[in-house]
């Protein structure tokens, strides 16, 4: 069959054939009581609740904050049909992996398959059909280039977003306006412990999803006797816990090995603790407060 030149990704195929090594992208739940019916089984209408929350980690697996990103793209996403196929019940407390994929961009429709995993154990198929649409008219219109392209590469294993490094001068607008959302409006920081003098001395990291929205940022400050110091992580609130909060550590970690930095010291949110010993950060110093938030210092050998 001849594709036309509107339609991309993979050729469509039966979902029931999908296999875990055909998706990219999964997410984890765990059955609780309240889905669970009379049979002690998942209650069928469950099984797309499950497909859509999954739909909306892909969408933050795709670095998009949907509800920023619509109105970025000029329109929004409208279900035109949902299907499920079952081969098998899942149960209470079973631990579940729900796979999405992008199967195929049409002119204005998208096509979604998804297979609910308990294991290897594929128990549950599904195919969403969206249509890009005008969300005042919801009338459809063309799917745009750059999401397309989007959906292309991710499939493929490919980058979501891009980073950036600079002094102030050159990424000031991109780091504070995140920092302002993330510390200012969201924790509450005052203007005056945000802002100091350290920014127009420091290595700033900014990264960009495909849309060129800022979506992670940090600064590495200059070293002191060969110890270097990490500060003023941001990264998105709709995105925490993908990923990009830990590339802007490795593109300043690298930065800083390059410079001959010996070691790497931060401070520490007290809640943000064991994303950093995951990176391999140790505690160094006793707690204390900050701008009336809970740190600790830590520190890693380079």
């Amino acid at each position: 069959m001849t594709k036309t030149p509107t339609e991309t990704m993979t050729e469509i195929k039966n979902p029931m054939n999908e296999q875990r090594n055909d998706f990219r992208f999964f997410h984890r739940l765990r059955v609780r009581w309240a889905e669970v019916d009379m049979q002690k089984i998942v209650f069928n209408a469950h099984y797309l609740m499950y497909f859509d929350t999954a739909i909306a980690d892909y969408w933050r697996a795709l670095a998009l904050p949907y509800e920023e990103a619509m109105p970025m793209l000029g329109g929004d996403l409208y279900v035109r049909k949902a299907t499920i196929e079952f081969a098998a019940s899942a149960r209470m407390d079973d631990v579940l992996d729900v796979a999405m994929k992008c199967a195929r961009v049409g002119t204005s429709s998208i096509v979604f398959h998804g297979g609910l995993f308990r294991g290897d154990e594929l128990l549950v198929t599904c195919e969403l059909v969206y249509v890009f649409a005008d969300p005042a008219t919801q009338t459809s219109k063309p799917v745009p280039p750059v999401l397309r392209q989007l959906f292309t590469d991710y499939e493929a294993g490919g980058a979501v977003h891009a980073m950036q490094t600079g002094d102030w001068s050159t990424l000031c607008e991109a780091a504070s306006a995140l920092r302002r959302v993330v510390f200012i409006e969201e924790q509450k920081i005052t203007e005056e412990d945000e802002w100091d003098d350290h920014d127009e001395s420091s290595l700033h990291a900014v990264s960009r999803n495909r849309l060129g929205q800022v979506i992670a940022t940090g600064r590495l400050l200059p070293a002191s006797e060969g110890v270097g110091r990490i500060g003023r992580m941001a990264v998105h609130r709709t995105l925490r816990g993908g990923g990009h909060g830990a590339a802007v550590m490795k593109t300043l970690e690298d930065a800083a090995r390059a410079r001959g930095d010996r070691a790497l010291t931060l401070y520490a949110q007290r809640s943000a603790e064991a994303f950093y010993r995951q990176l391999g950060y140790a505690v160094s110093g006793a707690p204390f407060d900050e701008a009336g938030i809970a740190h600790i210092e830590m520190r890693r050998v380079l």
